[in-house]
């Protein structure tokens, strides 16, 4: 059942101001590709910079596969306009590629064609391409060119002097740490909202299934194009970001110290699968570790609790010297019905959906239940739009219709939206009554649009007609909040930074890689 917020929202309506000052980042990934809709061999442009060491411009898993990463704040329209001027200046530059607009990868004639992102000479940058290409070896290069949209998230510190009594965030990191590990249990129980009003890939290529088994009944296409009539996001499906050798790991999220052990138990757990790929072949080293995960960010989850890093410092470590700082959301896909994949009427559900999670009560959850969580998100994700979709609550027999549970959420949501708004303008109760419209009509959600257009144009001519308007749109864009000046000076700077570190080290990789090791123990 969704919990009585009552109580709590009525007292966030006597303290209103204390939400002012949410800050907010957003990292957009796209694929480069052709003017055919193939994917793009060619390396990074040099005219971006350095992906390495860039701020604002850099590579994902792919030397394709950009990622545009805005400047956290507090303004939302900046934070748009700060990522559209990214786009403009990138379409720009491009020469005739253009941006990919859809979660789900382009045509992909072979694997062998995707060429890992690379950083340069140094260790730090031969590092992450070795991290690639342990993901290579495990999963596939074809799943890690999926790509989505981040969302960062914080409270400020004025929400927590009143919602938990602290003084200030060093003081009182346990009390915020706790605060967003409730945001995340609930988000862990609700979220599939998310899927449902913004799922935007139920279609894949069928160049993306070749070779691979799966239990789908897929329909398909006159061209070829897969797709179930009621998913809403197949990226998050097992053909997406999924690890069956993550299942068993038992990381649960009731308090910052049983993630953190659990975390770090998963990443010295050790995987027969995977040793046998063994970590060199011949010279060549294949992957970091044979563990289940190599690192912390190999673990796949729809939402992250954060803290910026320190030089060599793990996530972990991060998290335990500071406490959470702040929350990455990462069950977004592309919007491609924005040319920056994503618009503000999402962010300003996200932050709606958000502050709910954190007022809502969040009872401790057990693995068995985090399980039962993944499974109502695995309906959603695959036929959320079906007629009558239930949704379960816990792991008992409880179960209601999700256009109820919809209904009254966003009844919770309304009064929060009223709240943001009675600072500045009616837009966020706007987003509610855009929203709410999609539990009536599903036809309104992003899957459904998408569906629509995939079924009399294919995914390939959907997706290439959007990246030719794109390119055209972004490039007679003028600048919003950037200059060329600005994207020349950090270009530049990028180029600078990454020489640098090539200069100073002093270590061969296998000694970096040994020293790395050391310090923190995987």
């Amino acid at each position: 059942m969704i919990p009585d917020v009552s109580k709590a929202l009525s007292w966030l309506e006597a303290h209103p101001t204390i939400l002012k000052g949410i800050r907010r980042g957003v990292e957009r990934e796209t694929l480069r590709i052709t003017s055919d809709g193939s994917l793009a061999i060619t390396e990074h442009p040099k005219t971006l910079g350095a992906a390495l060491t860039h701020k604002w411009i850099t590579t994902d898993f792919a030397e394709s596969l950009l990622e545009f990463i805005t400047p956290v704040g507090d303004d939302i329209k900046y934070t748009i306009s700060f990522l559209g001027d990214i786009h403009r200046h990138t379409a720009r530059l491009l020469d005739k590629e253009k941006m990919w607009p859809l979660s789900m990868p382009c045509f992909i004639d072979a694997e062998e064609n995707i060429t890992l992102a690379q950083y340069g000479a140094s260790n730090v940058g031969r590092y992450k391409t070795l991290y690639r290409e342990g993901l290579k070896n495990r999963y596939g290069a074809l799943m890690q060119t999926i790509s989505g949209v981040h969302y960062n998230f914080s409270l400020p510190i004025e929400f927590w002097r009143a919602w938990a009594g602290v003084e200030d965030a060093e003081s009182g990191k346990e009390q915020i740490s706790n605060g967003y590990f409730r945001l995340i249990r609930n988000y862990y129980r609700f979220g599939w909202v998310i899927p449902y009003l913004f799922g935007a890939s139920p279609a894949i290529c069928s160049s993306f299934l070749r070779g691979r088994e799966t239990s789908f009944l897929f329909e398909r296409t006159e061209d070829g194009t897969c797709y179930l009539p009621y998913a809403t996001s197949l990226r998050m499906s097992n053909l997406g970001y999924t690890n069956k050798s993550q299942s068993d790991l038992n990381i649960t999220f009731n308090n910052l110290h049983t993630y953190i052990e659990g975390l770090k138990k998963a990443i010295h757990k050790p995987s027969d699968e995977f040793a046998k790929l063994g970590t060199k072949q011949g010279d060549k080293y294949i992957q970091l570790n044979t563990n289940v995960l190599q690192i912390e960010n190999e673990l796949y989850a729809p939402i992250r609790p954060k803290r910026v890093t320190r030089g060599n410092e793990s996530p972990s470590d991060a998290l335990l010297r500071g406490g959470v700082e702040y929350i990455e959301v990462r069950s977004l896909d592309i919007n491609p019905f924005a040319a920056i994949g994503v618009n503000e009427t999402q962010i300003r559900f996200l932050d709606l959906f958000l502050i709910w999670c954190v007022l809502a009560e969040a009872p401790e959850m057990g693995s068995d239940e985090l399980d039962c969580c993944r499974k109502n998100w695995n309906r959603v994700i695959l036929e959320g739009r079906k007629p009558e979709q239930m949704i379960g609550f816990g792991c008992g027999s409880v179960e209601e219709p999700l256009v109820k549970v919809g209904k009254k959420l966003f009844s919770d949501l309304k009064r929060v939206a009223a709240i943001l708004d009675s600072c500045s303008g009616t837009q966020y109760q706007k987003v509610c009554e855009e929203l709410i419209a999609m539990f009536d009509d599903s036809s309104l959600t992003l899957s459904a649009r998408v569906l629509e257009k995939v079924k009399s144009q294919g995914i390939g001519g959907f997706g290439l007609e959007l990246a030719d308007e794109y390119r055209q749109q972004l490039i007679n864009e003028k600048y919003e909040v950037i200059s060329d000046e600005q994207f020349a000076i950090e270009r530049r700077a990028s180029v600078e930074r990454q020489d640098a570190l090539e200069r100073e080290d002093t270590m061969s990789f296998d000694e970096y890689l040994k020293h790395l090791k050391q310090q923190t123990g995987y």
